[in-house]
């Protein structure tokens, strides 16, 4: 797969490929962190953010990275590049008062010729690059795709806790960031939301919305997001097999 993507997105495509804005959603309240903000907690001896930050910028699909921030975050964030060695153009604008906002609001400051959008959470900085552009590249062919992988627990439908069913496990996949879109489809799905007040919990069903087709490509189990304290263990411990691997290797 590497191989594969390295030829595609080498210096013989890169004059053709879309272009493509990655939009990092990092204006969220962190409530289940205890208000704490998240993305500036430390993993592995720096911010959450910069890990995610990293490996967006050494994805070759992406030109150009827009911040969508709390307004008291503007600047830290700014700094965070600067201090990471952040390559790519970087703007950090100020988000909304929900997902669906703040991730237009920044898709509206992409370069003007942006044909993608790639939408990732700042809070799952285990994203490599490898995934990043694998879903990117799928996205150019079909307008809409997300990374996912299959669930293994049993997941059952309940309503005031009496069980109402229980899906198919084999039709379930928890999906993953990058969601990567069609710019102009994004941008009408993501208005269609705030016009209509819908309550949507990733930008996938923006467009699902809109009867338009989103297609799964393999996530990766290591790409989780940081939500509670227990998943910075996690994290943590995820990034030291990784430091092992590379050493065997």
């Amino acid at each position: 797969m590497k191989k594969l993507l390295g030829r595609l997105l080498g210096k013989g495509v890169s004059a053709v490929r879309p272009t493509c804005t990655a939009i990092l959603a990092a204006a969220g309240s962190s409530q289940r962190m205890g208000g704490e903000n998240k993305l500036l907690l430390p993993l592995d001896g720096m911010p959450v953010l910069a890990h995610t930050l990293r490996a967006v910028d050494a994805a070759q699909s992406v030109d150009e990275i827009v911040i969508a921030a709390r307004e008291e975050d503007l600047l830290t964030y700014a700094e965070l590049c600067k201090t990471y060695g952040i390559r790519k153009p970087v703007k950090v604008v100020v988000g909304g008062a929900t997902r669906q906002e703040s991730v237009l609001r920044a898709a509206l400051e992409a370069r003007a010729d942006a044909k993608l959008l790639a939408v990732q959470d700042g809070a799952r900085p285990l994203v490599t690059p490898e995934l990043f552009d694998a879903v990117v590249l799928r996205a150019a062919v079909c307008a809409a795709a997300a990374p996912a992988v299959p669930v293994h627990d049993t997941i059952k439908l309940a309503r005031d806790r009496r069980v109402t069913e229980t899906p198919d496990r084999s039709m379930l996949f928890a999906v993953q960031t990058p969601q990567v879109f069609d710019a102009g489809l994004l941008k009408a799905a993501l208005q269609s939301v705030l016009t209509e007040h819908a309550a949507l919990t990733d930008d996938c069903s923006a467009v699902e919305r809109l009867g338009k087709a989103v297609y799964l490509t393999d996530g990766d189990e290591e790409n989780i997001k940081i939500t509670t304290p227990l998943d910075l263990i996690v994290a943590e411990a995820i990034l030291r097999r990784r430091e092992e691997r590379e050493a065997e290797e």
